[in-house]
């Protein structure tokens, strides 16, 4: 049986939290993980370290909760839904009516990208919700743009305050409406510049040695080379397949980074989940392939048709 808020409720309860000090951020966060330990149930605290170890200082040692390093699972937002899957699917399997998890993503104000971790706030709503997950997003106000805050109004059925009040959020949209309309696509500065390769309609063979050349310039690792080799293959031959003639390959290169864009007239995955899961609609296993491998995915889909770009090497800032 269900505890607190999400007591007679089936599948995921995502709520957000605001909170502009250390203490607002405990007021928020420790009662959330004792009620679920008072009610018999997995607590996870999967904070960076700074929050982890607010929380870790305010509840002692011996308290029950479960700690995961964030920094480290919060990597990118493939892996980060398929590690909660397999963390959500072991506590079921072994009895648990529910999984509490308070955790915080990355955003601009700590020096990542939104959009995908933006698309991922809007996914959990939908990819967990098979499980009794009952999850708490808190933001800082101090260091999150206003346009992330807007975001997660969006993608959190409910808020909570610092004070313990519990609201509905009035701009909640549900998880496909919002993919389709509401994240902005990421600009990566170097695409300002030209392109150091552009092809119109490769072969994939051609597609991949092209790119390995630019690693004369990048310097990448092999590792990050190889994923982002299978990345451009996947990315060529989806929008060969579903997309619209013609299929344009342009890459940008600099020391310890590869940008890869593929675009192609067709309207883009009809799934907006696409890359998050793995074979989500036509292609969605090469996208969900990608968004493991390279260190930034970006999805775009306007009036000239759909583009993703890959990154490889360093992560974008």
């Amino acid at each position: 049986m269900r505890s607190g808020p999400a007591a007679g409720h089936h599948g995921i309860l995502h709520e957000a939290a605001f909170y502009g000090s250390d203490e607002q951020f405990l007021a928020v966060v420790l009662p959330f993980l004792r009620d679920g330990l008072a009610a018999g149930e997995p607590a996870v605290s999967l904070f960076g370290e700074r929050n982890q170890n607010l929380v870790r200082e305010a509840l002692g040692p011996g308290s029950g909760v479960v700690f995961i390093d964030g920094d480290g699972h919060y990597l990118r937002p493939a892996v980060a839904i398929r590690r909660h899957q397999q963390m959500l699917a072991e506590y079921v399997a072994a009895g648990a009516a529910q999984i509490r998890i308070a955790g915080d993503v990355p955003h601009p104000g700590v020096g990542v990208p939104w959009e995908w971790w933006a698309r991922y706030e809007a996914a959990a709503n939908e990819v967990y919700d098979a499980f009794p997950m009952y999850g708490l997003c808190p933001y800082d106000t101090r260091t999150a743009p206003a346009h992330v805050l807007e975001d997660a109004l969006r993608t959190h059925s409910h808020v909570v305050t610092p004070d313990g009040r519990r609201e509905a959020s009035g701009t909640y949209q549900s998880p496909r409406t919002f993919l389709s309309t509401a994240v902005a696509s990421w600009t990566e500065p170097l695409e300002a510049g030209p392109p150091a390769l552009w092809l119109v309609d490769p072969e994939i063979a051609q597609a991949r040695h092209s790119v390995a050349a630019l690693q004369r310039t990048a310097g990448l690792t092999g590792d990050d080379l190889d994923g982002l080799l299978l990345s451009t293959s996947e990315a060529v031959t989806n929008a060969r397949l579903h997309g619209g003639a013609p299929v344009r390959l342009s890459a940008w290169a600099a020391p310890g980074r590869i940008i890869v864009t593929v675009a192609d007239r067709g309207p883009g995955p009809a799934d907006p989940t696409a890359g998050l899961v793995p074979g989500a609609g036509p292609g969605g296993l090469g996208l969900w392939l990608a968004h493991q491998l390279c260190a930034y995915v970006s999805l775009r889909t306007g009036p000239d048709g759909f583009t993703i770009r890959l990154i490889a090497g360093d992560a974008p800032a």
